[in-house]
């Protein structure tokens, strides 16, 4: 399994960014996908999650309304448009792979990053004016 990131840098707050992740080594399709994030000297934060067939994507707080996650299942590739960027989005951002192909069942939690089973090296995003 292999997961790689792109797209991050240095941006202004009140900007829009496009974070890219692409899938090898297994079957993209059929897993759940999420985005994390680190901010320097903070404990790594669940961003957002989407089921396999790109449906039922769920955010965190803190980003809903200004962050989509959506996936391209025929290119493997996992993205996450982030708008209105503002300087606490900075961070590592990380995308990540649920271990299992049923992340909905019951006593699973896909916001919780102990139940995924690969991660990227991650993207850098730094958000300052």
């Amino acid at each position: 399994v292999q997961l790689v990131e792109f797209g991050g840098g240095l941006v202004q707050p009140g900007t829009s960014l496009m974070l890219s992740c692409v899938g090898s080594g297994f079957t993209f399709s059929v897993y759940t996908m999420a985005w994390f994030r680190q901010a320097p000297g903070k404990e790594l934060e669940w961003v957002s999650f989407i089921l396999g067939g790109g449906h039922s994507p769920q955010y965190a707080h803190s980003v809903d309304g200004r962050f989509t996650i959506s996936r391209d299942n025929t290119k493997n590739t996992l993205y996450l448009q982030m708008n209105d960027v503002q300087s606490e989005d900075t961070a590592i951002y990380y995308c990540a792979k649920y271990y299992h192909v049923f992340s909905q069942a019951p006593g699973r939690d896909p916001r919780n990053i102990r139940e995924y089973d690969a991660r990227g090296q991650g993207t850098q995003v730094f958000v300052h004016s």
